[in-house]
């Protein structure tokens, strides 16, 4: 790998997106910004590394070492009354799934249907800045461009409504502006990665280590490590006509 450093900027746009992090059995949360382990596996979907192979075990610490950045992007709409741009509101929908064949911690088949609440974020928007090696970076490009297997966001009923590559550039501050229009950063609430606990002010389990089978418990099991973030809440965008 090279040790040239570069910025991926990143437009994650749809109708409906879920981000969970702490969600388990039937109830299935969403976060209000982008989780790492979602974004990664993203990437890991687009350059066609299968979970618990090989290729996965080779390129994920690598992909996980990258630093991320999350921006939230209100999305705008014109009003078709009164001609206006307007912000749109995240709101978040919660949909309920009749689900067969499920397993029993024994393995079993369970016989009867099992009720699960699924999480969405909708109408919402974020810019992502992942920073790292330059080469490591090119290949994740690539892969977004022309990618090997489906992309969604969270789910894959979350599928993008914009393309998600928007450049790779030298310095974090181009990768901010192309994602923010030249508003400045302050306007918006981000998500940041840091070094030392006490520079946090929340922590998440969203550092993936492996996407494989969970039930698996050999070195391919699904797990997650606990990441420091630090949420700076913006003061708002300035009104558009």
């Amino acid at each position: 790998m090279s040790t040239d450093t570069a910025y991926l900027a990143l437009i994650l746009d749809a109708p409906m997106q879920s981000w969970g992090v702490e969600s388990r059995f039937q109830r299935r949360t969403t976060g209000l910004h982008p989780s790492k382990s979602g974004v990664i596996g993203m990437i890991c979907a687009a350059m066609g590394l299968a979970k618990g192979s090989a290729q996965e075990r080779a390129t994920l610490p690598m992909l996980a070492q990258l630093k991320m950045t999350s921006i939230a992007i209100p999305g705008r709409r014109r009003n078709p009354w009164s001609a206006e741009t307007e912000e749109l509101a995240v709101g978040r929908l919660e949909d309920f799934h009749t689900v067969l064949g499920t397993r029993r911690a024994g393995g079993s088949v369970n016989p009867d249907p099992v009720v699960t609440r699924r999480q969405y974020l909708v109408d919402a928007r974020f810019g992502v800045v992942l920073e790292g090696d330059r080469e490591l970076l090119e290949r994740v490009a690539d892969a977004l461009q022309d990618p090997r297997w489906g992309v969604w966001f969270g789910r894959k009923s979350c599928l993008p409504a914009a393309p998600i590559y928007r450049g790779l550039f030298a310095t974090h501050s181009d990768a901010q502006r192309e994602l923010t229009d030249n508003t400045p950063l302050e306007a918006f609430t981000v998500v940041t990665e840091v070094e030392r606990f006490d520079e946090g002010t929340d922590s998440l389990s969203d550092q993936p280590v492996s996407f494989g089978d969970s039930r698996s418990s050999g070195p391919d099991k699904r797990r997650f490590a606990p990441r420091r973030i630090k949420v700076q809440p913006g003061i708002g965008l300035p009104a558009k006509e």
